[in-house]
């Protein structure tokens, strides 16, 4: 697909693109956005498409794309905008790591707290397990699920309320805090966050999948009562979207390929 083109592939992450678009049935089919989605999806087994069906009228449809190499990527969103679509929003961004994760210190401390008879061999099991975290943070393998469910963020930046003025370990600790909320709804939820600072307008996208709309609303109100979000979170719009196939999508939206 890029084979012209020397690779841009980021040190650390892979580029995302959300895209939430209008259609023009009288335009013409979706034959070449499926044209270029396929192209896309073919030249790298790290390239991947998720199609969903915009839900409550703030777009028609949507496609979030996930690629190593930006070339693929800017290639692909080109192929996609060239059909009878607008854009409504569009969204850059990259997977990265939190940089306030647990370290083997913090396990060990929480483990010792807790009376664990065998810390080493608990210790030795969490790494294992924050390892492949850690991996699918930055290299995801994007769920299949029903929903999915976009917005993008921002830390505040006012008066006391200044998330970059507070020191690192005030941030840690209440992003650990932040953290433990939100896996109480593992097995309902999967969450990607995405980085956009000096890519994008906002600074993280939070792409949520679940197979049930009022998790969908749970998660986002218990998080609201977290100071991380109560004294500290900016939010952009919602989207809320039915995941279908890439042909699925394009025929609802009255454009088949």
């Amino acid at each position: 697909m890029s084979n012209h083109f020397e690779p841009v592939i980021p040190s650390r992450g892979w580029a995302v693109a959300h895209l939430l678009l209008r259609v023009d049935p009288d335009a013409g089919s979706g034959t070449s956005i499926a044209r270029a989605l396929r192209v896309f999806t073919d030249a790298a087994p790290e390239n991947q498409v998720r199609a969903f069906s915009v839900v409550g009228g703030r777009a028609d449809l949507g496609f979030l794309l996930v690629a190593p190499n930006l070339h693929d990527l800017d290639i692909a969103v080109k192929g996609v905008m060239s059909g009878p679509v607008e854009a409504e929003y569009t969204y850059l961004s990259i997977t990265e790591e939190s940089e306030y994760r647990a370290t083997e210190d913090d396990e060990r401390a929480r483990l010792i707290e807790l009376g664990e008879s065998d810390v080493e061999g608990k210790l030795a099991e969490w790494l294992v397990r924050i390892e492949e975290y850690r991996q699918l943070r930055v290299h995801p393998d994007l769920p299949v699920r029903k929903l999915i469910c976009f917005y993008p963020m921002n830390k505040r930046r006012v008066g006391g309320d200044n998330w970059y003025s507070l020191s690192f370990d005030e941030r840690k600790a209440m992003m650990m805090g932040h953290g433990t909320l939100g896996r109480k709804y593992a097995g309902r939820v999967t969450q990607l966050i995405t980085g956009s600072t000096g890519l994008d307008d906002w600074e993280w996208g939070v792409t949520l999948f679940s197979d049930d709309l009022a998790a969908l609303k749970e998660i986002v109100y218990e998080m609201r009562f977290d100071e991380v979000s109560a004294r500290f979170g900016e939010f952009g719009e919602f989207f809320i979207g039915l995941l279908m196939d890439i042909p699925a999508v394009l025929e609802r939206a009255g454009i088949p390929s």
